[in-house]
């Protein structure tokens, strides 16, 4: 929750080139919020841009279970589409695996250790794939 008068300083600060704050770090210089909270979209576009540029073409598919109490999970990173996109493409995924999952930082997360469906779906979509992690 911000505090009061929070959003009054955010507009206030729109027009400037106030770029950083002490207390919510990076921020839009368009808007005045943070990053996550953008407004104004630009720096939403710029770090999927950022993303999309870092990429090599290659999916990767990947099982983990770090930080899940034993339970786990296969990701799909590297996916060279934009968030709308990438979003319906997990909503797929997760049908075709029948298991629930997410999508968190430009990660596809799907219950349970389907690496050999999704290898399949993904290759059938025109994707190159490949195995990590063992």
């Amino acid at each position: 929750m911000e505090p009061p008068g929070a959003a009054a300083m955010m507009r206030e600060m729109s027009g400037s080139n106030f770029v950083y704050s002490t207390e919510h770090g990076k921020v839009c210089g368009e808007c005045g919020r943070p990053p996550a909270g953008c407004a104004c979209g630009s720096a939403k576009a710029r770090v999927e841009r950022e993303r999309l540029a870092g990429l090599d073409g290659v999916v990767r598919v990947a099982r983990e279970t770090k930080g899940r109490k034993g339970a786990g999970v296969s990701l799909v990173h590297d996916v060279p589409l934009a968030d709308d996109a990438l979003k319906a493409l997990a909503k797929e995924l997760k049908k075709a695996c029948g298991s629930g999952g997410t999508l968190k930082d430009g990660v596809i997360e799907i219950q349970g250790d389907h690496r050999d469906k999704l290898v399949r779906e993904l290759e059938r979509r025109g994707y190159t794939v490949k195995r990590v992690g063992g």
